[in-house]
């Protein structure tokens, strides 16, 4: 199995992202094949894994494809890597709210038996950093801290002081950054600014997380501990799971900077099943592309695309006209406010008869849901694990038929003839029908 190695932190803050992306640009620049991962459902930070890699940054997490996927999607990201790089999510041992640690950093680490790197911010800290050292040693089985990266050391002095009390604690330091050594990348009200929005600043950036790390971290440490995993091995994951359909009918997923957030797997899944996969860009594109049967509009923000989206007239009537005709259209978040008929009052698709509005309000959490209707996508009664991210609101009118129900008592989105929109997000490789039912639906 290949080498690997988890990046984790006491808490969100700590520069987890910094380190898990500089380490994959600068072995990338070794010569290494590397393979990015992300504990979670973030579809940001893969982003940002992907360009310092080279390769699709995936995405680990239990609670939307089920613990047992976890090696085999692990397996099937790596394949042919010399190193595996997976990035945490918050703290260690943060999992899902009210499950312990299940869906952790901490949890995927197990699963993989991946050792651990523990980014710690040291910020206002000397010799108490042991205790914190000590203690995420200490707490939960079957976990190994292999050592730590100190982040924002504020000065030789500091760095002799923190070095002193990892050694009292017996825990490497296998790299230190200063706190002028931050590089920054600028983020919005779901976090980040994703890849595609800023390419050539996020190449800047990643290129100079790539030389930081590079110069502050032992790289040949991080290496021998990474090859120095437990023994692990699963059966790659498939995204094959019927004979394809006949056919290859066209199956567009909407891209480009509005619509940046989705699974790796997805379009493998997709192909598959046997689709023809084509990317439209709603910002730039004003037509479907050419013989469209179905389309996939994933996540990203619309809501900063608005004017844009509404300016291009051409594209919306197109894909109103592949609904009215039957055409298939599952959309999840920032697809679900493109088809309503107006976003913060600007036109989007019109397909569906409501308003879409940016709230305050930040809606957020796991979701066991089950699907209320037949629809394109699910039958009635499938039961799925998805995740909410958003700022925005839509009020179906009565009588609406939704996609999903889930406790205590909600129910999302729309099922209206071929159309299956709603806030859930959804990765695919947990619930692989949903790709074949799709394109299935194409005939």
């Amino acid at each position: 199995m290949v080498a690997r190695l988890v990046i984790a932190a006491p808490a969100s803050g700590h520069g987890k992202t910094t380190v898990a992306t500089g380490l994959l640009a600068a072995f990338a620049a070794r010569g290494l094949t590397v393979a990015p991962f992300k504990v979670g459902p973030d579809y940001i930070d893969p982003g940002y894994h992907a360009l310092a890699a080279g390769r699709p940054g995936r995405n680990l997490d239990p609670v939307l494809v089920g613990e047992e996927r976890i090696g085999p999607l692990f397996a099937h990201g790596s394949a042919g890597a010399d190193l595996a790089v997976v990035e945490g999510v918050m703290g260690l041992f943060d999992g899902r709210t009210g499950w312990g640690e299940f869906g952790s950093t901490a949890h995927v680490a197990r699963l993989l038996a991946a050792p651990v790197v523990l980014v710690v911010d040291a910020t206002a800290q000397a010799r108490s950093i042991a205790a914190v050292i000590h203690g995420f040693r200490s707490f939960g089985d079957g976990l190994h801290i292999a050592g730590v990266v100190l982040n924002r050391v504020g000065s030789d002095r500091h760095e002799q002081i923190l070095r002193d009390a990892c050694a009292e604690v017996g825990t490497p330091v296998l790299g230190v950054l200063r706190r002028h050594d931050a590089v920054a990348a600028p983020s919005r009200h779901l976090g980040l600014v994703p890849v595609v929005e800023r390419a050539a600043e996020a190449t800047a950036s990643v290129d100079a997380l790539s030389a930081l790390v590079a110069g502050s971290v032992d790289l040949d440490a991080v290496l021998a501990v990474a090859r120095g995993a437990m023994p692990f091995a699963a059966e790659p994951w498939s995204p094959e799971t019927a004979a394809p359909v006949p056919g290859r009918p066209v199956v567009a997923v909407a891209g480009g900077a509005a619509f940046s957030f989705g699974y790796a797997e997805t379009v493998e899944l997709l192909a598959a099943a046997g689709a023809e996969v084509v990317t439209v860009d709603p910002l730039r594109d004003e037509r479907l592309p050419d013989g469209t049967r179905a389309l996939v509009v994933g996540g990203g923000f619309p809501e900063v695309y608005a004017e844009q989206l509404a300016a291009n007239a051409p594209l919306r009537d197109a894909v109103a006209r592949l609904a009215a005709a039957g055409g298939p259209i599952a959309a999840e978040c920032a697809g679900l406010l493109w088809l309503c008929r107006s976003l913060d009052g600007r036109p989007m698709c019109g397909i569906l008869d409501a308003e879409a509005v940016m709230t305050p309000r930040l809606t957020l959490g796991y979701r066991d849901a089950v699907a209320v209707a037949d629809s394109v996508l699910a039958p009635a009664g499938t039961r799925v694990s998805g995740h909410e991210f958003h700022r925005t609101a839509v009020t179906p009118p009565a009588g609406t038929t939704p996609a999903w129900a889930w406790q205590p008592g909600t129910r999302d989105g729309f099922v209206s003839g071929s159309v299956h929109a709603s806030y859930l997000h959804l990765h695919w490789a947990g619930a692989p029908g949903l790709a074949y039912r799709l394109v299935a639906s194409c005939a």
